[in-house]
């Protein structure tokens, strides 16, 4: 049974499993037009991208969206009260048992999937049952609670359905019908009327719904603000005398509004199937007019067609409420356009600039080069004093290397041609790559990939050497074990007031392994950067390893590379500016011209 008045305390955060735009963004619309903080959705499980862009009011936001169960953080974990399942029919055992499993919080959810095998439905309904959760479904549109919660299409998904039907203001009528159409029409009858609904769900046209129609009829009367029950049946089945004999028994006293279809099946010599899978009488007892009389003898209030249902949910002599309408609000929404580009780095409100929602020159002032950089490069403010230093560090450090490598080269030789800054910035900026500055990132994926796949060194070792792979992050030309590189060891330093340092201490782990083999195999400079940058992100930034193989994906560890290095070209660019020296040419004696025989 579903707690209603619980769930009007409950904060309500939902996650769905899979994606529809259409749902979601109407579930966002009611949010905001409610006046709810914040959306209620914050998490969508589905594949494809890291992020789906949807409105709230005329602005565009980001929900995260997660390809798996196992990739939702714990934060979210502990925070979310409700879920939709928008997954195909054959998936829905499997992924609802493991949402159930997965959340601590979760009150329950909605099945929108119609179809799902009916041994699935009757294995979920003990489940849920056992998890003490509500599952409402399969085949349904919804639990709807004005002001509260909108949990599927119910109501509508358009801005303008979810106005006309009144879900903004909340009433005390409970509206309840297998099918999701008829749901949608009788919360507009309501409204129309002037009373509006309390709650309303739909419990889905298959034949074993996982919430009753008993199971809503005793929400309804557990709820102290609905007064009266409104209900659209079908032939077929056995629902009605269940809640006949709940009204006999006086389980449920509030008023009852009740409307049963098919009559018209009696007119057949053999019972049609309508349109949900158990609307089609198989005997006399399940026939509209068994049931309608079933319930009038019970003591609800049952109607012979369907006009004069309608009229007496009109004339009811329920309490009215009067609904206010924000309508600019509405024609704003009305306007809104999806934009060309999202971005979460910086924008301009009214001329200001703001950096990570701060204004531009707060966050100047504020905060270190090093911070603001790994700010940027991260998408969010760094929490920690660690990581601003190592940056800081890192920053200097890779500064320049002479004007030997590649890009260094590229800009002196595009500067003493003749071109411009820009242009002979890019000329040494496209050499990097797998030969030249791509090394940290790949480092770091190495490093990664061996701690979380379980690697000991030695056989970490042993899959490059048979794969003849270089282990990027390891080795030096002029440095070796018995001369170990300075720079190493100031690096390293920074790991020292870490706990865990599961990477730094796999990557030295590996170096007493490589140089066993060969003296100058030893922990470089791109190596001891990428592991102390995971433990500081790990351990005092709280990125999960899913979190830091997006970082690689992206090549986060290459961007500290590249905006370092920057400023070493363009001081080789201004260098050769001062100087002078006129177009480069290489003499005859430094090319060799070999001829290739076949």
């Amino acid at each position: 049974m579903i707690n209603i008045e619980k769930i009007r305390q409950t904060k309500g955060n939902i996650v769905t499993i899979g994606s529809y735009p259409g749902i979601i963004q109407s579930i966002l619309d009611f949010d905001y037009l409610v006046g709810k903080k914040e959306p209620s959705i914050s998490l969508i499980i589905a594949s494809g991208r890291n992020y789906e862009r949807y409105f709230w009011g005329k602005k565009e936001i980001l929900i995260p969206v997660v390809s798996s169960f196992k990739d939702l953080p714990d934060e979210k974990k502990q925070n979310l009260s409700f879920f939709i399942n928008l997954s195909s029919a054959r998936r829905v055992l499997s992924s609802t048992k493991e949402i159930l499993e997965s959340l601590p919080s979760l009150l329950g959810g909605v099945i929108f999937a119609e179809n799902v095998p009916e041994k699935h439905s009757l294995e979920l309904y003990e489940f849920s049952k056992n998890k003490n959760k509500f599952i409402i479904g399969p085949s349904s549109v919804g639990l709807v609670i004005p002001e509260v919660l909108k949990l599927g299409p119910i109501g509508g998904i358009d801005v303008r359905q979810l106005i006309d039907s009144s879900l903004l203001s909340s009433g005390s009528v409970a509206v309840f019908s297998a099918s999701g159409g008829m749901t949608g029409e009788l919360i507009r009858i309501v409204a129309n009327s002037g009373k509006n609904i309390s709650f309303s769900l739909s419990f889905g046209g298959d034949r074993f719904p996982i919430t009753t129609p008993s199971d809503a009829f005793m929400s309804a009367q557990n709820d102290s603000k609905t007064k009266a029950i409104v209900y659209f049946g079908e032939l077929g089945g056995v629902d009605e005398y269940e809640i006949a004999d709940l009204i006999k028994t006086k389980k449920i006293t509030k008023p009852t509004f009740c409307f049963i279809a098919g009559s018209i099946s009696e007119i057949f010599e053999t019972p049609p199937q309508f349109g949900h899978a158990k609307a089609m009488a198989k005997n006399q007892n399940e026939t509209a007019r068994a049931k309608k009389e079933a319930l009038k003898n019970a003591g609800a209030t049952v109607y012979e067609t369907f006009p004069e249902f309608v009229r007496q949910i009109t004339n009811a002599p329920l309490e009215r409420v009067k609904t206010t309408t924000d309508y600019s609000r509405i024609r704003s929404m009305e306007q809104r356009k999806k934009a060309l580009i999202s971005t979460t780095i910086s924008k301009d409100e009214d001329g200001n600039v703001k950096i990570l929602n701060e204004d531009l020159l707060k966050f100047a002032k504020q905060n270190s080069f090093a911070a603001i950089v790994a700010s940027l490069f991260l998408g969010k403010k760094i929490k920690s004093r660690q990581l601003e230093d190592f940056v800081d560090f890192v920053l200097r450090l890779l500064v320049d290397h002479g004007p030997y490598v590649s890009g260094a080269l590229n800009t002196i030789v595009a500067s003493r041609a003749g071109r411009d800054l820009v242009s002979s910035l890019s000329s040494g900026l496209l050499t990097i790559g797998s030969r030249f500055g791509g090394a940290i990132n790949q480092a770091a994926d190495n490093w990664l990939k061996g701690v979380t796949e379980g690697w000991n060194a030695a056989d970490f070792v042993e899959h490059f050497v048979r794969q003849k792979i270089y282990i990027s992050g390891i080795g030096h030309k002029k440095y070796r074990l018995d001369m170990p590189d300075p720079r190493v060891s100031e690096i390293l330093n920074f790991s020292h007031k870490l706990s865990k340092k599961r990477f730094s201490g796999f990557a030295k782990e590996v170096e007493k392994v490589t140089t066993g083999k060969k003296a100058n195999l030893i922990l470089n400079v791109d190596g001891a950067i990428a592991a102390v940058l995971l433990d500081i992100l790990s351990e005092k930034e709280g990125y999960s390893d899913k979190d830091l193989g997006e970082l690689i994906d992206t090549e986060f560890f290459n961007a500290l590379f590249v905006i370092s290095r920057s400023v070493g070209f363009i001081a080789h660019f201004l260098d050769q500016k001062r100087l002078d020296e006129g177009l480069l040419r290489l003499d005859e004696d430094m090319v060799s011209a070999i001829e290739v025989k076949d």
